[in-house]
């Protein structure tokens, strides 16, 4: 039911991550990005993901190959890459997501590559496997969508909706028809490509959009989205006189 779906996480919460394995969700995003995880919080979250069988992906700091590198080195399924701006402002660090000949990702013998050396095809099972997804979030990567998906080393490419909407002149992003299009341009892009894309939707007319599009993967249920949700779900349901004591 939810092979199309990936949940959000914004702190290292090993107990959100659990609760999105029980809710059934496949596929989680880690939004290094904005938030604080340290070292050992990525690798707890990285670990515990595993054994949930759950995949997890890291939207990481920016497209420099040291992020890249970083975060696949603790076996990561795929890494999300914010700030791409024209394919020349990111090739460096999507090349870092690809072992030779076809990148230039660097072998690190660890979680990676389970503590034990590498079996004759682990190179090549990590360059067909390990999602490498730039972020189409800004006016010059949707200018040079069409370079970005024909790199060797880019599986698919992942939406960042109001960032785009802010480098193309709006206000902000509100699922406009000017948004609509944009997105539809990015899918049709992807589609002629042969690639999957990625992308936040976190309203019923957005998930239904993204899925005409045919969006591979609609990513829902934020962390704070849901803990937000949460908190009214519970006082909704207090006597009105609690509700105004707490509204008060």
């Amino acid at each position: 039911m939810l092979d199309n779906y990936a949940f959000w996480i914004s702190t290292p919460n090993l107990d959100f991550l659990e609760i999105g394995a029980n809710q059934g969700f496949k596929r989680v995003v880690c939004d290094i990005e904005h938030n604080g995880f340290s070292p050992d919080r990525r690798e707890a979250l990285v670990v515990a993901a595993r054994a949930m069988g759950l995949e997890i992906f890291f939207k990481i700091e920016g497209p420099e190959p040291v992020w890249v590198q970083r975060a696949l080195d603790l076996g990561v399924d795929g890494v999300v890459i914010p700030h791409c701006g024209r394919l020349a402002d990111c090739a460096a660090a999507l090349a870092t997501s690809k072992f030779p000949p076809l990148g230039t990702r660097s072998y690190a013998a660890g979680r990676s590559a389970r503590f034990q050396p590498p079996d004759p095809d682990y190179f090549a099972r990590c360059n067909r496997e390990v999602a490498c997804l730039p972020m189409i979030e800004t006016a010059e990567a949707l200018d040079d969508i069409e370079a970005i998906l024909g790199h060797e080393c880019v599986d698919g490419v992942f939406v960042g909706p109001f960032d785009l909407a802010l480098t193309r002149g709006r206000p902000t992003y509100a699922f406009t028809e000017a948004d609509r299009t944009d997105i539809a341009r990015i899918g049709d892009a992807a589609a002629r490509a042969g690639k999957p894309w990625w992308i936040p939707a976190w309203t019923p007319p957005e998930q239904d959009f993204a899925a005409r599009q045919g969006a591979s993967v609609r990513v829902i249920a934020a962390e704070h989205q849901v803990l937000n949700a949460g908190f009214a779900n519970v006082l909704s349901q207090l006597p009105k006189a609690k509700q105004e004591e707490a509204a008060g």
